[in-house]
């Protein structure tokens, strides 16, 4: 093997960890996004139901499906918005796990990168 072979193999290498640690940070920007926007949408839930309590019984409300508005009761409304918030929750909660996971992920290829380039500089130096 000649001596600029080796070299050819680190610096491929550091260049696939070095793209993998730049997608796995851009997934985690993502995920915060993705959280954040739950975390509103909660919020906003919350604060409709909270107004929708305090309307009488006769007062008539009505829910956004899709383009259109229908009449609905006030229980099975409040209902929809509690269990849109369950549903907020839990996508924050996989968010979170997943999130984790590429942490871990982007802290090893961090140090699989510091290896490569110890292991070059080790290389360079003989």
């Amino acid at each position: 093997m000649s001596k600029g072979e080796p070299d050819q193999e680190l610096k491929k290498a550091f260049m696939e960890l070095h793209g993998k640690m730049q997608e796995t940070n851009q997934k985690l920007r993502i995920a915060d996004v993705q959280v954040e926007s739950l975390k509103k949408q909660i919020v906003h839930a919350q604060l409709t139901d909270k107004e929708i309590q305090s309307l009488g019984g006769s007062t008539r409300v009505y829910e956004s499906v899709g383009r259109m508005f229908l009449l609905t009761d006030i229980p099975m409304v409040r209902e929809n918005l509690k269990a849109k918030v369950a549903k907020c929750n839990d996508k924050i909660t996989t968010l979170q796990s997943n999130k984790e996971y590429l942490e871990r992920s982007m802290q090893e290829s961090q140090n699989n990168l510091r290896e490569m380039i110890k292991l070059k500089q080790s290389v360079g130096a003989a």
